[in-house]
């Protein structure tokens, strides 16, 4: 073998084992990837299946949090629709009605989304991006802008 060949041969074996690792990389991180949608999104169900894990955002609807033993029962609504939420478990201090929230769980086919996490904002300037913009184009936004 030519040096010419060992040093193909050498960065052939490199390019494979990074093709591997990245490869392996992408797999196991294949089920921790999750997207984030608005109720709109939801409710249209072009973009949503049944069982799919997502995240929701919207804001919590006045008079919708029922509490039974330990599920809670709400609704999220960007403004134009709803969408009925279930979690069981000890939702965050700052959760309460007109609150901005995301919640991460699954669909299912009747609609209601099962929440396994639910994250609320952490202060009062504190809202995620995203819902930030789907409020802002819904025209509900009730924040200051960000500088």
């Amino acid at each position: 073998m030519t040096r010419k060949q060992k040093r193909f041969a050498g960065i052939a074996i490199i390019g494979a084992v990074i093709a591997l690792a990245l490869g392996l990389a992408s797999f196991a991180l294949r089920d921790e990837i999750v997207f984030f949608f608005d109720p709109t999104d939801v409710v249209a169900g072009n973009k949503v299946q049944p069982g799919e894990r997502f995240r929701i955002g919207g804001l919590v609807e006045d008079g919708s949090v029922e509490k039974n033993e330990t599920v809670i029962s709400f609704v999220v609504t960007d403004g134009d629709y709803s969408v009925p939420i279930s979690f069981d478990g000890i939702l965050p201090d700052l959760f309460r009605e007109g609150q901005g929230i995301i919640a991460e769980g699954k669909l299912q086919s009747d609609g209601r989304f099962i929440a396994d996490n639910v994250l609320a904002k952490h202060d009062e300037n504190y809202v995620p991006k995203e819902l930030e913009d789907v409020l802002k184009d819904k025209d509900v936004w009730k924040g200051e802008p960000k500088q």
